[in-house]
Formats: C-alpha cells, sequence, structure tokens
C-alpha cells in the first residue's frame, strides 16, 4: 500500500515499496496559476532530498521543485512536456513531476502527513 507525505516547499512523494513519485500539491498548483513550462530531471540522476531536481513555470512565476526524498531518478512523467496544464488539472495525480528510487526510508518518514500539511496550509 503507498503512503504520501508532503514537504513545506508544497511537494508530495507517494512511496510504493521503495520507489517514489514526486509533484507539487493541490496548493502550489492554486497559487501558481497556469502551468505553461516544466523541467524535469532525467532519469539516472542523482538528487539529495531537498535538493533541486525540477522546474515548473508558470503566467505568474518560475519556481524550483525540490526533491522530498534522495534517491535516483528512474522515469519522468513525458506527459508534462507536451502538456503542462495537467499538473493543473491533476496535481497530486497524473501530474506528477518524477520517480525515484529512493535511497533511505527514514527521510519519507519525516516529511509532513496529510493532517499536517493541511494544518500547515491553514497557517498560510
Amino acid at each position: 500500500m503507498s503512503e504520501v507525505r508532503f514537504t513545506d516547499q508544497h511537494e508530495w512523494v507517494r512511496v510504493d515499496g521503495d520507489e517514489a513519485t514526486v509533484g507539487i500539491t493541490k496548493y502550489a498548483a492554486e497559487q501558481l496559476g497556469d502551468v505553461v513550462f516544466v523541467e524535469l530531471p532525467e532519469a539516472g540522476r542523482k538528487v539529495g532530498a531537498g535538493g533541486e531536481a525540477a522546474v515548473v513555470e508558470s503566467v505568474k512565476a518560475a519556481s524550483e521543485v525540490y526533491a522530498p526524498v534522495g534517491g535516483e531518478v528512474t522515469a519522468n512523467n513525458p506527459d508534462l512536456t507536451g502538456d503542462p496544464a495537467k499538473v493543473n488539472a491533476d496535481p497530486e495525480g497524473e501530474g506528477w513531476f518524477f520517480k525515484l528510487k529512493l535511497a533511505d526510508k527514514a527521510e519519507f518518514a519525516r516529511l509532513m502527513t496529510k493532517q499536517q500539511y493541511d494544518e500547515f496550509v491553514k497557517g498560510l
């Protein structure tokens, strides 16, 4: 069974076994507005927890997407290259950015649960 955790930078990560899928939260997508471009990491790239992994550009701003956990990128979402608006349409589903092989499951455990993230967003 997969579990989802969140960062204070508004990324989410869903872990299934030792594979993690990463994207931005609905809150982040709403703050960005219409996404017009994404730059995704290539498979094989190693990223550290909290490290810059991707870029998302909207009509309002460009933002870094940070890796919530460290590991090696195994795939990116090719659908976003041709249709970056998928990030807005389904940010916590079909709008995922990349997948990686999880290096340290303890990093995942330190992230916020859905309830903790929702409380965090209320305070913004």
